[in-house]
């Protein structure tokens, strides 16, 4: 009697080292990270101009140009951010970073408004 093929692959991979990783459950620490992954913004208020080169070059309208007592500054909504960088590209103060933070799982989408 022959052995199925599909046995004999299960029994080559039942005893191997799995490939998998329990994220997000177990081993958040053996995530890796590549170099120049584009997260999630990072908006530091006090380096902005408030000039609106972010919102004109925004290629999904995820930056949004508002007025407050101190004067224009940019609001980001990361439910719709595209991570491209071009924001990051042409600010020409650099108050605008793409960290390399991916996690942004939310429940309400205020949740996800950089300010």
């Amino acid at each position: 009697m022959a052995v199925p093929p599909m046995l004999k692959e299960i029994w080559r991979h039942l005893f191997k080292k799995r490939a998998t990783i329990m994220y997000p459950f177990k081993e958040r620490e053996k995530i890796h990270v590549p170099e120049g992954l584009r997260g999630k913004i990072e908006y530091n208020r006090d380096l902005c101009i408030g000039c609106g080169l972010c919102v004109k070059f925004c290629p999904t309208g995820a930056a949004e140009l508002t007025t407050d007592e101190r004067g224009r500054r940019v609001i980001f909504h990361m439910d719709r951010c595209c991570f491209c960088a071009q924001c990051e590209e042409v600010c020409p103060k650099k108050a605008i970073k793409l960290t390399p933070h991916f996690e942004m799982a939310a429940f309400k989408r205020e949740d996800l408004v950089v300010k």
